[in-house]
């Protein structure tokens, strides 16, 4: 089965009968939707739909591809993940093995003393931060890697379980747009040879980019900060993402990233 066939079936299985308009009954030997019911509500033949699933079909047109989107209830980044499994979308310019921050970025970054942030890489290696970003996610780490494998992570998110899945559809995307870029694999195999939860995650094929709702972290020094997040990409590093984090302004959280900010200017420890 090629990595289209695993995702059709896998998001397929995500969604009910209900949900597509179908009857449901109780007597239904599979999870989510049958084949036939997707072909069907495609606008495509069973046989069709089929030799997609199996690998044996492997130029669908992106109309085709629009309507099992549709069908199979995916969001924007979902659908783009579909495009990019299908090869829809042109594929990235493969890039070299070390991945370089532009000097201007870091010094905007150093000019934010109130508001974390850090720049991802193509698999979620922190590869710069300013102060505050690097006392909540030190240059260096890997988000994948410490969500998964670091026990103190599962403090410092308050909620493990939201962030385990939104970090593990986040990389989802990543890997459907570069699934040959040695460092996605490389964090990849890592983390599905360590944490059993993650491989659980991973066979669900969730895919979702990284949102602006709120993410709320116990950082050992300081406290609960409750953050605001917004995500850019970088437009001279296809593939690195300038990740901002924000507090309401006069809110204890704000006060609290002040206290870290003195904390990680000062050199304090725990």
């Amino acid at each position: 089965m090629t990595p289209l066939g695993e995702y059709l079936r896998a998001r397929r299985a995500q969604v009910t009968p209900t949900e597509a308009g179908l009857p449901g009954g109780s007597r239904r030997r599979v999870p989510g939707l049958r084949r036939e019911e997707v072909a069907l509500l495609a606008g495509v033949s069973a046989d069709y739909y089929v030799r997609l699933e199996q690998g044996r079909e492997r130029n669908p047109s992106v109309q085709v591809l629009d309507a099992l989107a549709d069908v199979l209830r995916l969001g924007d980044d979902a659908r783009t993940h579909l495009l990019h499994l299908a090869g829809a979308t042109p594929r990235p310019r493969r890039p070299g093995t070390r991945e370089r921050v532009d000097p201007q970025l870091r010094m905007l970054m150093d000019g934010w003393d109130t508001q974390p942030a850090i720049v991802l890489g193509r698999a979620y290696d922190v590869l710069a931060a300013n102060a505050l970003g690097d006392a909540l996610f030190p240059v260096g780490s890997n988000l994948l890697v410490s969500v998964f494998c670091d026990p103190a992570a599962r403090t410092f998110q308050h909620d493990w379980e939201r962030a385990a899945h939104a970090v593990t559809a986040g990389f989802r995307l990543l890997h459907g747009a570069a699934p040959d870029d040695p460092r996605i694999r490389e964090v990849l195999d890592e983390v599905l040879s360590r944490s059993p939860e993650f491989a659980r995650l991973w066979a669900r094929h969730d895919v979702r980019g990284k949102t602006a709702e709120p993410k709320i972290l116990v950082h050992p020094q300081v406290g609960e900060l409750e953050l605001r997040m917004e995500s850019f990409d970088v437009r001279s590093a296809p593939g690195q993402q300038l990740v901002v984090y924000h507090a309401e302004p006069g809110s204890p959280t704000a006060q609290n990233l002040a206290l870290l900010g003195t904390l990680a200017a000062t050199g304090a420890r725990d």
